[in-house]
């Protein structure tokens, strides 16, 4: 299994509509890395969801249940989406400052490219951040 981190501004798609959703396409990446990594994902990978610009936290654990196809929203065979459904909000978020502290988070992808909207996670990252966002 790997692990992952997606990308979404809280005002355009946020945690609570994809609770609501209980299941969403992850449409929208324009950036070959990000894509690449769309493509790599596997059924049951476990995704932490994190609201980029506003918040700037990671809400919730999410899990990749269709691998990837074709992005419906265009017609450039080069775009891929995965669908994803919300497995489990955090009991508190985990925000981006926290992760800077953080020195075991020091080698996270979210500190070091900053700006890939989707982005492999090690498992003793993805382990961490969700301690830090259980209840103590």
């Amino acid at each position: 299994m790997n692990y992952w981190l997606v990308k979404s501004e809280p005002v355009k798609y946020p945690w609570e509509k994809f609770e609501k959703d209980k299941r969403t396409f992850w449409d929208g990446v324009r950036n070959y890395q990000a894509r690449n990594n769309l493509q790599a994902m596997k059924i049951d990978d476990r995704v932490l969801f994190y609201h980029s610009n506003e918040g700037k936290e990671i809400v919730g654990i999410a899990k990749v249940v269709r691998e990837a196809y074709q992005d419906p929203t265009t017609e450039d065979p080069a775009w891929v989406v995965v669908d994803l459904e919300p497995e489990q909000k955090l009991d508190k978020p985990v925000t981006l400052e926290q992760i800077k502290k953080d020195d075991r988070l020091n080698q996270i992808g979210l500190i070091r490219q900053s700006r890939l909207s989707v982005m492999l996670v090690k498992a003793e990252e993805f382990d961490i951040i969700v301690g830090l966002g259980s209840k103590e």
